[in-house]
């Protein structure tokens, strides 16, 4: 099996298709890639044995780094390696990584967690991506599966994610003008799919260690700002939403902030406020978003906003909005399940069961061979 990569030379010109050690001929020139295998862990007894097996003979060191584990996990970890560190915990999660990567050797470093697992299927895969990975890949992405068990930033069951990385990047100077040297780095999207499979939602501890860190004075760059936002919209409750509405209110002001930060600020505060029963500060925060351009999740609010005052014709208008005339920015249920729901029971109560069976086929055609989230978020 010969897996394409697309590559280009960064001025424009594509140097089209080439297959991993069959048109190049580069691997077979050479031995295998080397890859360690790279984790933080805490806790991990019952999960690590099923991980670190799944990676037998894939990985040539496993390096790890505990950040305070009181079970057993560092006495199943020297099974597989001799390359365990401690590591006392700082509250920062990309520092603990970063130490564990500084410790690795390989040509590649694979970022593993504990409830990850691989298949028999996805292994082989993995193995013949060691055999014929192109020396010019610096990231090689592969499928995230099962994310919604759990999921708590999450609006897809599979998606791709950066997980195998080169240890050292070698800068490549490019353009026959102008040249410049290349700063965008050369990503294979794999066929590899890693099954995860943990065993209880972190939202909690998420949503904590974002607000812990906003506390001390931490501005969330964009990336983490949508993450936040839509991980209280995922899975976040009431108390989550009464905690981080003064961090978003900041946020909704701070003109820093681009359009899309300040509607994911204003989704958040409106919530929080229709869950506090801050009428006043539901609709500012509504209508800032209203009067630029709406979105489903501002739509699904007013929905739940009328639906809960029993104003069911109003309450049914916002959700159809929220489903057929807006789109999602943080919750592709708000845009879906959650406001077709909304719709079935509104038209229940209005004694419409024709037209509540409508939105009822319509969500059962939505969810249809998908995964169709039904968490319990607080709405």
């Amino acid at each position: 099996m010969f897996l394409a990569v697309k590559l280009s030379d960064g001025c424009g010109k594509k140097k089209g298709f080439r297959l991993p050690g069959h048109i190049t001929g580069s691997r077979a020139e050479k031995t295998m890639i080397t890859i360690s295998v790279c984790m933080i862990v805490k806790n991990e007894e019952k999960r690590l044995k099923r991980c670190l097996d799944s990676l037998q003979g894939l990985a040539d060191e496993i390096v790890i780094a505990d950040t305070g584990s009181t079970d057993a996990t560092k006495e199943i970890a020297k099974k597989y390696t001799d390359q365990i560190y401690d590591f006392p915990w700082t509250d920062d999660f990309s520092e603990a990584r970063n130490f564990v990567f500084s410790r690795a050797t390989g040509e590649y470093i694979y970022s593993a967690d504990a409830d990850e697992v691989l298949s028999e299927e996805n292994r082989e895969r993995f193995r013949i991506l060691k055999e014929t990975l192109l020396p010019e890949v610096e990231i090689v992405q592969m499928k995230y599966a099962n994310q919604l068990q759990f999921g708590t930033v999450y609006n897809f069951d599979e998606e791709y994610r950066p997980k195998l990385f080169k240890r050292q990047r070698n800068f490549v100077w490019e353009c026959p003008i102008h040249e410049t040297v290349r700063l965008m780095p050369v990503i294979y999207d794999s066929d590899i799919v890693i099954t995860h499979m943990p065993e209880e939602s972190h939202a909690k501890r998420d949503l904590e260690n974002f607000h812990r860190h906003c506390m001390e004075g931490y501005r969330l760059p964009r990336r983490l700002h949508g993450l936040y936002a839509r991980e209280l919209l995922l899975a976040g409750d009431e108390e989550d939403f009464a905690r981080a509405a003064d961090i978003f209110i900041a946020s909704a002001q701070d003109n820093d902030r681009d359009g899309e930060e300040l509607a994911q600020a204003c989704c958040v505060v409106a919530k929080a406020a229709r869950l506090a029963g801050d009428v006043v500060s539901f609709f500012k925060y509504t209508s800032k978003v209203i009067a630029e351009e709406a979105c489903s999740e501002i739509c699904c609010e007013m929905g739940h906003f009328y639906e809960d005052r029993e104003d069911l014709e109003e309450a049914a208008v916002w959700y159809y909005n929220a489903v057929y005339e807006t789109q999602p920015i943080l919750n592709l249920q708000a845009g879906g399940r959650e406001s077709l729901e909304g719709l079935i029971r509104c038209y229940e109560k209005l004694s419409s069961p024709e037209q509540a069976d409508v939105y009822r086929q319509e969500l059962e055609r939505r969810c249809d061979g998908e995964a169709c989230r039904a968490d319990g978020a607080q709405k």
